[in-house]
């Protein structure tokens, strides 16, 4: 079975086994997308049972953008699918998985039914772009079977951009050179989705390390500028130059979206660096 099967696997078990996660910002028309899509394949599944499967299974209602209809069973069968992991439908999904995990999976599946809609946060393949991001579900549990819809999240949440912030920051006071290099090589944690570090040594004022583009590094950051050619570089410089933490917005290029959207950073010194981080909104 090939990686994105395997990662397709992992996301849904994920769901499964570390329960509801709030953490990430929900865009709200996609949010309520996916919960009416739920709502209607559970009505729909109330009408007509497993013959519902095969509607669920192909193109068409139940099937809206990235936002589809798919089905498990307790055994850790795919019974539907309006999806990639079509491929997989009458497979048992655990057999691929270590024995960790398939015991998590039985435990996860355990969970008693009537319990309503429930929702959780997990990384998935997108089959719009092939990348894996992080997707938010809402799923429940009818009898032995599972009905689920879920959404891409394509922005991060202030919370999470403090905690990369601090992470990054904590990193580079145990290990510089490191961590610096962990940055650039897209390795450690450093680089999720839309959130990444920039690192900037404050006596050269040059990039030392950025999460995304490695051209910018030894670039003049005073002379960086947004798109629209408003300095951004000059006035973080000018404010820390004053202080040892702080924030700053500005417009910038998502990674993820590839749209330049409002970016809030979120600033902290370490030694002689400075450290940033920060998330987008639409």
């Amino acid at each position: 079975m090939g990686f994105v099967q395997r990662t397709t696997l992992l996301g849904w078990l994920l769901v499964l086994c570390l329960g509801p996660v709030h953490a990430a910002a929900k865009p709200e028309a996609d949010d309520q997308g996916a919960l009416k899509l739920l709502e209607k394949a559970l009505a729909y599944y109330h009408d007509n049972g497993d013959k519902a499967f095969a509607v669920f299974s192909r193109q068409g209602e139940f099937v809206d953008k990235d936002k589809y209809v798919f089905v498990v069973d307790t055994k850790g069968t795919m019974l539907a699918s309006g999806g990639p992991s079509s491929a997989l439908i009458g497979r048992d999904v655990s057999e691929v998985l270590g024995p960790d995990l398939q015991q998590a999976f039985k435990h996860a599946l355990l969970v008693p039914e009537g319990n309503g809609i429930q929702e959780a946060e997990y990384r998935w393949q997108n089959w719009a772009d092939g990348k894996v991001e992080r997707k938010h579900v809402y799923y429940q549990r009818i009898g032995d079977r599972i009905l689920a819809v879920g959404y891409y999240l394509p922005r991060a949440s202030a919370e999470q951009a403090k905690a990369l912030l601090d992470k990054a920051a904590a990193d580079l006071g145990k290990d510089e050179k490191g961590t610096l290099a962990a940055i650039n090589s897209l390795q450690g944690g450093f680089l999720q989705d839309d959130l990444y570090v920039f690192v900037v040594n404050l006596d050269t004022q040059r990039y030392v390390a950025h999460g995304t583009n490695l051209r910018l590094i030894n670039a003049d950051f005073g002379k960086i500028k947004d798109p629209d050619g408003k300095p951004v570089g000059e006035p973080i410089l000018a404010m820390m130059a004053k202080q040892d933490q702080g924030e700053y917005q500005y417009r910038w290029k998502n990674p993820v979206t590839g749209k330049v959207e409002d970016k809030h950073a979120y600033l902290k010194k370490a030694g002689n660096l400075l450290v940033a981080v920060g998330y987008y909104s639409p």
